[in-house]
């Protein structure tokens, strides 16, 4: 009989919270500095060393790189007292460092965190996905079908006319073609430069956001942070990953993947109940800026349990020193 202890996601959450808060805040005064190291690196350090205060038994699975090109919350890297149950931990210290620097919209300090065992561990490969919010019927729309045919089988299901359907996909040269096909059914286009993981998260506040789908070829492991979001906020997201390179498929190998066209779901890249957290750094349709005023920061985190489907959103105010 095992002596693990049980994963309580409802008293690892706050922790969690504080976790993204944490790395949040150390971010803040490099927002628009135009410096995306020293911004990342304060996130890195700063998220790191809240994780360490927590009583688990944590693993990154998806994390900063592998260990010879990051030094802190690389993939296997352990963290956490070691006094708790054994998780997994997939985390973006600063989902958006261009973003930041830049001081553009949706950038974000994102975790997750479910038992252990239970995340994809995705490589640091290219994943083709395809999003979709919550309200639908399974596979309404798959990563087979062309652009044109996701963006119709989308507005049926839905009951109205493809016009009215947004969809979100990342700017690139490699979108070109995507973009031209989407546009040519009458949809609308939100392009984003960076952040794909928020761009996934718009899909379940389609009310909110305007954004009904999102779809385009984006990093794998930003895929399991999107689906552990939508496991807990509602909506559909498919992954395939996508290999340029005999090295990228070592890279698959290593993770223990063997089936190289493998389409994930959600649930395949999440197989359990997770916790997830995500603080505004700059602001967005999803959460507001780190805000200041004299002596004070205010950060506004969106907390979710996909066991209970809670989700709180919480401001913090922190004294600055």
């Amino acid at each position: 009989m095992s002596t693990q202890p049980e994963f309580h996601d409802r008293m690892l959450s706050l922790g969690l919270a504080r976790v993204a808060e944490q790395a949040a805040l150390a971010s803040a005064s490099l927002i628009g500095r135009g410096d995306e190291k020293a911004a990342d690196q304060a996130a890195v350090n700063a998220m790191r060393e809240q994780l360490n205060l927590l009583d688990i038994a944590g693993v990154v699975v998806i994390g900063e790189g592998e260990r010879d090109e990051a030094p802190m919350l690389y993939i296997g890297e352990e963290v956490g007292t070691g006094n708790g149950p054994g998780v997994d931990i997939a985390l973006d210290p600063l989902e958006g460092t261009t973003l930041t620097a830049k001081d553009m919209p949706n950038a974000l300090t994102v975790i997750a965190m479910g038992p252990r065992g239970s995340m994809l561990h995705a490589p640091d490969v290219y994943m083709d996905k395809l999003a979709i919010g919550p309200g639908y019927p399974e596979g309404i729309v798959t990563l087979d079908m062309s652009p044109a045919t996701r963006v119709s089988a989308l507005a049926t299901a839905k009951g109205c006319l493809p016009k009215d359907i947004t969809v979100c996909i990342l700017e690139r040269p490699r979108h070109e073609a995507m973009i031209e096909e989407v546009r040519a059914t009458g949809a609308s286009i939100r392009l984003i430069t960076d952040g794909d993981v928020a761009g996934v998260m718009h899909c379940a506040e389609s009310e909110t956001t305007g954004i009904d789908m999102y779809m385009g070829e984006g990093g794998a492991p930003e895929g399991v942070l999107a689906a552990a979001a939508l496991k807990c906020m509602g909506g559909q997201i498919y992954g395939r990953l996508l290999f340029r390179n005999d090295d990228e498929r070592g890279r698959a190998h290593k993770a223990g993947i063997t089936d190289l066209d493998r389409v994930y779901a959600r649930d395949d890249m999440v197989t359990a109940d997770v916790i997830f957290a995500a603080t505004g750094v700059t602001g967005g349709s999803l959460l507001p800026a780190i805000k200041r005023t004299p002596g004070w920061l205010e950060t506004t985190t969106l907390l979710m349990r996909s066991k209970s489907g809670s989700v709180r959103r919480m401001t913090y105010r922190s004294p600055t020193e």
